[in-house]
């Protein structure tokens, strides 16, 4: 009796948080021709995504997770499910036993941009993969994180606040004040799979491009997977869009005592999207203030200047 070849990725969507790669991992899910790890996020090749690794107050969270994830692995599989931490190689190649004809092979884990152990790893057990980057303007990603945090109930206080707390916070645990600021620091990022994948091997995108015109930066992206790039998956639903609640001691308030929860359960579904609207302010009003955003940009202008050196690329639109 022949045991079945293991199948393991071939291509990585490595990041950036807050880059759109929530809604990018159920596109590329849509393509025949494409497998997409059932957990997005799964961390493997991140050293700094273990349970040791997590503040005291994220740890009970970290642990619960890491109890369900096991759970999940034990089972089929096809429902996908976000998050993965601690997992050995064992349990991490479980991930593909579902794994068909399809020719791209792929999981999408953020914390592969950021970390920096992640592009060693990657390298040193699929020297041959593909890496997938999306960027977005620093201060934009580092504000969607903070409406993220604020619409989970979370955070109750500004993002300047914010801000200088992650400045101030010490580097190591992972945690709500860490690696917020670092995740936007892109030059030496994006310079750790450069110099070790070949230059063909690595596709960096920009967030404003993929925002703007989808479909053609899909197509894009199946031309650099080699699948067929005709195919256009469905667009129709947006993921992890950001959300502000309009009244940010209250929200946080209801949440921590899960009286949205319940609420969420109990309210018919015809009534939810009118409480959301009056709940939640949409996308388009959800802007850092110019100068917050000026105060921020100081963190980051000269990583950004070094990126647009390393890749070539006209990033001035980041620096306004």
């Amino acid at each position: 009796m022949t045991s079945t070849p293991q199948r393991l990725p071939n291509f990585f969507l490595v990041g950036a948080p807050k880059a759109g790669t929530t809604s990018l991992y159920h596109y590329l899910a849509q393509h025949p021709e494409i497998y997409m790890s059932p957990i997005k996020e799964p961390c493997h090749f991140s050293c700094e995504i273990r349970l040791e690794n997590f503040s005291d107050e994220m740890r009970a969270g970290a642990e619960a997770a890491f109890r369900e994830q096991r759970e999940y692995l034990q089972g089929p599989m096809t429902e996908p499910r976000f998050g993965g931490l601690g997992m050995d190689w064992e349990d991490y190649v479980k991930l593909f036993r579902n794994v068909k004809t399809e020719a791209a092979i792929g999981e999408a884990s953020v914390s592969y941009l950021w970390s920096k152990t992640a592009a060693a790893n990657i390298h040193a057990k699929i020297p041959q993969a593909k890496i997938l980057v999306v960027l977005r303007d620093p201060v934009s990603r580092t504000f969607s994180a903070y409406q993220e945090a604020i619409a989970a109930g979370r955070l109750r206080y500004s993002f300047r606040k914010y801000v200088e707390s992650c400045l101030s916070y010490e580097p190591g645990k992972v945690s709500l004040w860490w690696p917020t600021l670092e995740a936007g620091l892109y030059y030496e990022s994006v310079k750790r799979y450069l110099d070790r994948f070949p230059r063909e091997k690595v596709c960096i995108l920009l967030y404003d491009n993929y925002h703007a015109e989808p479909v053609s930066v899909l197509r894009e992206i199946f031309r650099f997977l080699r699948v067929d790039s005709s195919f256009t998956p469905d667009l129709s639903k947006r993921h992890n869009e950001p959300q502000g609640p309009r009244f940010i001691s209250i929200h946080r308030f209801l949440n921590k005592r899960g009286v949205l929860h319940r609420l969420g359960t109990v309210v018919p579904s015809g009534l939810k999207p009118r409480l959301r609207k009056l709940a939640v302010r949409p996308p388009d009003m959800v802007a850092v203030t110019p100068p917050d955003r000026e105060f921020l940009l100081n963190y980051y202008r000269d990583d950004i200047g070094k990126l647009a050196k390393l890749l070539d690329l006209d990033l001035t639109a980041w620096c306004r």
